[in-house]
């Protein structure tokens, strides 16, 4: 342990993959798995909250979260982006959300979109009587800009932040979250360029490597796939890494990816977000997968409602608590799930008009990344 540096996931990947991937000698390598040391772990501060403490901030349990990702994610000015983050959380969502490449362009500057997301937050939330997020990116050229955003969030008396942690670096990302603690707020994570460096099978580094070294730099939450949408994902790969999330004693479970037990001594979970081409459709299948400890977040999903916004938001809402309603009674979603969202949809029209929209809707494609039991 002399070797690594205490508390920096920095120093541990460069030490570990930081040059044999380029030896002339190997013409392809992967690292699959580590297992951290207890020892190393307790240098580390992970994730600023964890999740019991978010829900205790959002005063929001037995059910997962629910968001949404703004679109068109490119060209809005602030106050139109503004007004689709107060559609969204009025129809009943409880966060919206910057996507990975919005940061502060020449049709929408930083500090108008936080202001204008900031008045939409408040009276979404003085209008429905519940505690909203919206996900304002931090992201930035710099880490001097980047904490700059964030103390800016604060002020504005916003609940969460977000962070792309793998292009902004890991050494910034530890910084955030170290902010994100001391100053109460939530730290969202997004893994854009993950599917670089884990996608390929032969060549490259796992997302249950990069999964682990994120809970142990700082975050609340990481999108983690979905399943059953657009992106790519094996169900038993992505409920192992999602459980190396989450939970604080793991055992090893070869069928699920996990090569080595990890203990996480205590340091607090990270919610899975699941995002990508989901749907009305997909909420019972992925209220089985990811449990109640997880956001699900629709951006199209909610956005592409043929009655605007906030029905879209509706139509989510509904489904999610009869899914949640259904399971507490019992029901097997996984059996019964379409037509738990056809008895819903009879008396909200709203979602009756989102399954119309969505029914045809199907990502069928094999997964690239797939497990090697023997």
């Amino acid at each position: 342990l002399d070797l690594f540096e205490e508390g920096s996931v920095t120093n541990m990947f460069t030490s570990i993959v930081g040059n044999v991937f380029g030896f002339k000698a190997l013409r392809a390598l992967r690292l699959e798995d580590l297992r951290i040391p207890t020892a190393y772990i307790k240098t580390f501060q992970g994730p600023p909250h964890g999740i019991q403490v978010e829900r205790d901030k959002l005063n929001k349990y037995g059910r997962p979260l629910l968001g949404c990702t703004i679109k068109p994610k490119l060209g809005l000015s602030a106050k139109n982006y503004g007004r689709a983050v107060y559609e969204c959380l009025r129809g009943g969502l409880d966060f919206t959300k910057d996507d990975e490449n919005v940061n502060s362009q020449p049709f929408m500057r930083w500090r108008d979109r936080f202001l204008f997301c900031a008045e939409a937050l408040f009276k979404s939330q003085a209008e429905t009587g519940e505690i909203k997020g919206h996900y304002l990116n931090a992201t930035a050229g710099t880490c001097e800009e980047m904490m700059k955003r964030a103390v800016f969030a604060r002020e504005l008396g916003a609940p969460i932040v977000m962070h792309d942690y793998l292009t902004g670096g890991f050494t910034a990302n530890t910084s955030l979250a170290d902010y994100c603690r001391d100053n109460g707020l939530l730290l969202h994570i997004h893994r854009a360029m993950h599917a670089v460096i884990d996608r390929q099978k032969n060549h490259g580094i796992h997302f249950r490597v990069l999964a682990k070294a994120l809970r142990m730099s700082g975050g609340d939450h990481i999108h983690a796939g979905t399943v059953v949408g657009k992106l790519e994902g094996e169900r038993d790969i992505t409920l192992g890494f999602v459980d190396l999330l989450r939970d604080d004693f793991v055992e090893q479970d070869r069928s699920r990816g996990i090569y080595f037990t990890q203990d996480w001594v205590s340091l607090p979970g990270v919610l899975p977000v699941a995002s990508g081409g989901i749907h009305v459709w997909h909420m019972p299948a992925l209220t089985e997968i990811f449990g109640d400890d997880s956001v699900l977040q629709f951006g199209g999903g909610t956005l592409g409602h043929p009655w605007g916004n906030a029905p879209g938001a509706v139509a989510n809402r509904v489904a999610l608590e009869a899914c949640v309603k259904a399971r507490n009674e019992g029901r097997d979603l996984a059996r019964e799930g379409n037509e738990i969202i056809r008895e819903a949809s009879k008396w909200s029209p709203e979602l009756a008009a989102a399954c119309e929209v969505w029914k045809e809707i199907r990502f069928v494609f094999a997964a690239m990344d797939t497990l090697d039991v023997a």
